[in-house]
């Protein structure tokens, strides 16, 4: 555990623990406090020796900020940020040391400095301080949220270029506070891992170690900052395949094209990303991997082009990423397509409308032909007046995008307009009314349960009443002589209205089928 090829400062660490575990075979010997105490020594004594160079470090950093600001400028700044980062950080843990030994009532020798170790075996310091129960009390919850504050201030720091890629992920390994499972395979809370139950000569030295971690962690973003430190590794198991299609849709039977080539996510977001000239807010379209989601209209059916750029932050420069590809738009569907195999009718006399479209193709890529049929206002809107006949073919033609050609066509059967009702004051059939609502009725006609809702005009009628010569009359209100017939009439007579003639207002040259006559039965 402490062999191999390990750096010292890892072989300290793993020595800690394999002491700790010697100690509680040992029942906490006196030696094996000492033992504590002297890593403790050398973890400060090692904090002591970073601080130094450290500082070296950033003041070589600031110098060349000064002397050559294009190049060093921007890491000199950021150098300032790990530092303020650092200090506070590394106080905090100063302060939580300090509160372990006076509430422990352990004091240094005022002749060596150096703490009594072996005294320092109360595991109830801690314990009673940081938890309660399972949780942690506010104290506890306190170190928590410095330790969060503290490695959220490095990754945004480390965020902003891609070039540190490497050192942000050895960062949070490092300073990873997630559960651990011990040895019974449960897992504990981090704090409660590394710190519960423990002696205090034990916790103290993690929280020196801690320190040391913080301290190595400056110098290695420092050095980095001056370009000593190679940011990641260039194996390929950093990549993954990615897809790129030559286009979003395809047509069934079409070939599939595109590139699969190598790459990854950039987990640092951008400076600035534009797409189809606009400006994103990239606090709204970044994620967690560094992926940007975008969100614009589509436009119309049809091919369509996006265009953008990314531009990020790479060694204090900027680097513009181009964004090209596009994408195919096909009509919405907003309807299930449901056809009866014997109602495809389409009406003679009337302009029957009609959507015809190709899915998945524009428009304006869409012919479609067939006798009386012609273009309306609207996309896919037609009108088709039917022909003579009892039939009449619809074929359609669309270009793909490759340029080339595919039709399809359907029949429909050519029907009249139905035969009119007719009426007289609205009513139909067999009718009971008084003389006088029949001498001042109005005569008309109507389409019943027709699917066109077509305005029919009334040009003339005859009247037949029992015992009376019929009646022609113009227009749809009795004359004269109808209504002397009417006035003549009994009660329980039958009065007929027949031979109603009608056409549709505005197309007279259409003939429409003989009207059904109305029966009035006189009541009075």
């Amino acid at each position: 555990m402490a062999g191999g090829k390990l750096s010292a400062r890892q072989k300290m660490i793993n020595l800690m623990y394999l002491v700790f575990i010697a100690m509680m075979a040992m029942n906490m010997s006196k030696e094996v406090l000492s033992a504590f105490g002297l890593m403790e020594a050398k973890f400060s004594a090692s904090n002591t020796a970073t601080t130094e160079r450290n500082g070296k470090l950033l003041a070589e950093l600031t110098t060349k900020g000064k002397e050559n600001p294009a190049e060093f400028k921007v890491p000199a700044a950021r150098a300032q940020q790990v530092k303020i980062a650092t200090d506070k950080f590394y106080s905090y843990i100063e302060t939580l040391k300090q509160d372990l030994l006076r509430e422990g009532k352990y004091t240094a020798d005022k002749e060596s400095g150096k703490l009594d170790f072996e005294a320092m075996d109360k595991t109830d310091i801690l314990d009673e301080a940081w938890f309660t129960g399972d949780r942690l009390t506010k104290k506890g919850q306190e170190v928590m949220a410095n330790i969060e504050e503290y490695k959220k201030a490095i990754n945004d720091i480390l965020a902003t270029d891609e070039s540190y890629r490497g050192q942000a992920d050895s960062f949070n390994a490092l300073f990873s506070t997630e559960k651990v499972e011990n040895k019974d395979g449960k897992k504990i809370d981090w704090l409660s891992y590394h710190f519960q139950g423990f002696p205090a000569i034990a916790s103290y030295t993690k929280l020196t170690a801690m320190q040391n971690d913080v301290k190595v962690t400056e110098s290695d973003m420092l050095s980095l900052f001056l370009g000593n430190i190679v940011s990641e590794a260039t194996t390929l198991n950093n990549y993954q395949a990615i897809v790129l299609a030559d286009k979003s849709a395809f047509f069934a039977g079409e070939k599939f094209q595109g590139r699969v080539v190598i790459g990854k996510y950039a987990n640092v977001p951008p400076t600035s990303l534009k797409v189809q000239g606009q400006e994103i807010d990239l606090s709204k379209a970044i994620d967690s991997s560094g992926a940007a989601t975008l969100d614009f209209n589509v436009g119309n059916v049809g091919q369509h082009e996006i265009e953008g750029e990314f531009t990020f932050i790479e060694n204090n420069k900027e680097l513009k990423i181009p964004i090209s590809a596009n994408y195919v738009v096909v009509p919405r569907p907003n309807s299930a397509t449901i056809s009866a195999d014997k109602m495809n009718v389409v009406y003679r006399g009337v302009d029957n409308p009609m959507t015809i479209s190709f899915a998945g193709v524009p428009d304006n890529k869409v012919q479609a032909t067939g006798t009386g049929l012609s273009k309306a206002a609207g996309q896919g809107k037609y009108i088709m007046k039917a022909p003579t006949g009892k039939e009449v073919t619809i074929s359609v033609t669309a270009t793909l995008d490759d340029g080339k050609k595919v039709t399809d066509s359907k029949q429909f059967r050519i029907k009249d307009i139905p035969a009119p009702t007719g009426m007289i004051s609205g009513q139909t059939g067999v009718v009971k009314l008084p003389k006088r609502n029949v001498e001042v009725g109005t005569v008309g006609a109507k389409l019943d349960d027709f699917v066109f809702d077509l305005p029919i005009e009334t040009t003339s009628f005859k009247i037949k009443v029992p015992g009376q010569p019929t009646v022609n009359v113009a227009g749809t209100k009795m004359n004269s002589q109808a209504r002397a017939a009417i006035g003549r009439a009994r009660k329980g007579d039958n009065i007929t209205i027949f031979d109603i003639k009608a056409r549709i207002t505005g197309n007279a040259s259409y003939r429409l089928k003989n009207v059904s006559p109305v029966v009035v039965e006189v009541t009075n």
